[in-house]
């Protein structure tokens, strides 16, 4: 099962092996759309892998049931809301870093802004694997391995998002190659100490898993959706957001 936690973390290592294929940087349109569908992705599972299945766990509470949900939420936006302002870091195409002043390198930044927003998803695949291992009755086999790959396959062009602008500022390949991948490692990190936090937090379960999703939703509405909108106007973002977000549903109901 352990294996499951590495699948997101795949699919960064093979995003970023793009630099080593492609000979050009993502142009900013390619950019826009690989946003827009890691957008999308993240939105539909927050929903259908952790929302929905935490106000199910709650239904003995009646017209109450959205309580954890809602308050799990909130504690996730806080909680990356706090990161955010603790941890330095530097936004693709920003000119100014966020979080405290730090002497750290532009690339260094831009390497901790990836894995800052990887975090969640990390949660997100421990919260649901932490649920398997519990017993809990929600949370399915195929619902846990449809997150996983959702996950996994949204992280492939911020594998290539992360690597091929470094390699295009003058980073070696493997240079370049190696901070992708390093942006993705915490994701497996954050999963398996998810895991184990489980362990002590199983009876407040609905909170947790929208926890992980409110974390998740800070990362789309401050970062990702102002990234796939910036710039000339253009449509790609929201076509691939939709995407993203039709693909992810479908996997959680047809594998869930």
């Amino acid at each position: 099962m352990y294996v499951g936690l590495l699948i997101p973390f795949l699919g960064t290592t093979l995003g970023a092996a793009c630099v080593f294929l492609l000979k050009k940087d993502l142009g900013d349109k390619t950019q826009r759309a690989l946003t827009g569908f890691a957008s999308g992705v993240m939105v539909a599972a927050s929903v259908w892998s952790l929302l929905i299945p935490a106000m199910e766990q709650s239904e003995r509470m009646g017209k109450w049931a959205f309580l954890p949900a809602a308050l799990g939420f909130l504690l996730g936006v806080l909680f990356l809301l706090l990161l955010d302002s603790t941890i330095p870091h530097l936004h693709m195409h920003a000119e100014k870093a966020e979080g405290p002043k730090a002497k750290l390198k532009k690339t260094t930044m831009m390497v901790l802004a990836v894995t800052l927003h990887n975090i969640p998803e990390g949660m997100a695949v421990g919260v649901v694997f932490g649920g398997l291992l519990s017993g809990n009755q929600i949370i399915t086999w195929g619902g846990a391995l449809a997150l996983t790959i959702g996950i996994a396959i949204q992280n492939f062009p911020e594998g290539a998002i992360i690597s091929m602008p470094l390699h295009a500022e003058g980073k070696s390949k493997w240079n370049a190659f190696g901070l992708g991948v390093l942006s993705g490692i915490v994701e497996p990190i954050a999963a398996l100490l998810t895991i184990i936090a489980m362990g002590l937090v199983v009876p407040i379960m609905p909170v947790v898993l929208s926890l992980a999703a409110g974390a998740m939703m800070y990362v789309v509405v401050e970062e990702l959706i102002p990234e796939m909108s910036e710039g000339e106007h253009s449509n790609v973002g929201v076509i691939m957001f939709s995407i993203g977000f039709v693909l992810m549903m479908a996997l959680d109901v047809a594998l869930g």
